[in-house]
């Protein structure tokens, strides 16, 4: 695949992954969504995302999102709209007993469901703009039960096969808004780098513990996002995360066993974290395919501490090390905030968001003074 980046992207842009902390004012409008009449909640909820905009673009970041505002959660909204699902699995968390939403109907494949909020954000935007939308295996991995979705979907694959259907149609249909970046969501690839699960020891989310198979789910996950891909004449990333709930990662584990495995991917760029401990290690990145580009997650979401300028630069030098200048991209780990209730606050995002753009700098005006000297020499 790999097309062209968007124009006029620096080097070394800054972006974001996906979501923004929601303040008390957004997520009590959520709560009403279904209470005030359509056209006022969504002239509410409009001028909320404007300023969600406007703050990434006063961070100075190079690509941004509508801080995904509009979501619930990063999955759940996309699967609320599309239909077939309900809350009537119970399952523990982190030693909370929930109510999980399962597929115990076939989705709707009529219109797509993000477009709206995607020409919003492409009419408000004046830098490079993202929409995430969540990966066909991460949906299937969490949302499949064989006691509530046989009816619809006999197996998981069956299941897989619709999702790839549904959600291709709705990265084209991003990309003909206008939207120049698709971010694939998939932070269930990195249920691969997890010796915990891989290894069958008892995991703290419930809905994990099954079979994990590499040489037989890789394969199929893979191709799930490539249907997904297929013929997008917009830049692709691939997001894979290990998963953030209450400033906790549901995983762990460096990425190496999975990324030969992405060779085959037909994306542009995989954004990967880097800050939080336990996650990727900076040698990974020897094993990521020539091919991808890489957004190295150097800005923990998780923990409240504010890293610093230079602790930001120092990380992703190491990976600029690695593979040259013009493979990276700076952001943060994971969403701020994936789940409406994250607990970071507005102020800690854009905070770590500006620290993150002048670590962008400070490392373009490194490069820039490098190749200068080397043309000086050279001459």
């Amino acid at each position: 695949m790999h097309v062209s980046r968007p124009a006029p992207l620096p080097l070394i842009p800054a972006q974001v992954i996906g979501s923004l902390p929601r303040p008390a004012m957004v997520r009590d409008l959520l709560a009403q969504r279904d209470v005030l009449p359509r056209g006022e909640w969504q002239a509410r909820m409009d001028d909320c995302v404007r300023f969600a905009i406007h703050l990434q673009q006063q961070a100075g970041l190079d690509i941004v999102s509508d801080g995904e505002w509009r979501r619930t959660q990063y999955i759940h909204e996309f699967l609320l709209r599309v239909g077939g699902f309900d809350r009537c699995r119970r399952y523990q968390h982190q030693g909370e007993s929930r109510l999980g939403l399962v597929v115990v109907r076939r989705m709707r494949t009529t219109d797509p469901v993000l477009v709206r909020d995607a020409q919003f954000l492409v009419d408000n935007a004046q830098a490079t703009t993202k929409v995430a939308i969540p990966s066909p295996f991460l949906i299937a991995v969490r949302y499949w039960h064989e006691d509530y979705s046989r009816e619809a979907y006999p197996t998981p694959d069956h299941f897989l096969e619709h999702l790839a259907e549904i959600l291709a149609r709705e990265a084209h249909a991003l990309a003909a808004a206008g939207v120049q970046i698709v971010q694939i969501d998939d932070p269930a690839l990195a249920y691969f780098c997890d010796r915990r699960l891989t290894s069958g020891h008892t995991i703290h989310d419930e809905r994990l513990r099954r079979d994990w198979d590499i040489d037989r789910q890789f394969p199929g996950a893979v191709e799930a996002i490539n249907r997904v891909s297929a013929e997008l004449a917009v830049e692709v990333h691939l997001h894979c995360c290990h998963s953030v709930s209450k400033r906790h990662s549901d995983v762990q584990g460096a990425y190496r066993p999975i990324l030969s495995r992405l060779s085959g991917l037909r994306v542009d760029q995989l954004n990967l974290e880097f800050a939080y401990p336990d996650t990727g290690d900076v040698s990974d990145l020897e094993y990521v395919p020539e091919a991808f580009r890489v957004g190295m997650g150097v800005v923990d979401v998780r923990r409240e501490r504010l890293p610093s300028v230079d602790q930001i630069v120092a990380l992703a030098q190491q990976g600029i090390d690695r593979l040259g200048a013009q493979r990276i991209a700076l952001n943060p780990d994971c969403g701020f905030a994936p789940d409406a209730g994250e607990p970071p606050t507005i102020d800690e995002a854009y905070t770590k968001l500006c620290r993150l753009v002048e670590a962008a700098h400070r490392l373009r005006s490194r490069c820039d003074a490098l190749s200068s000297g080397a043309g000086r020499s050279d001459s």
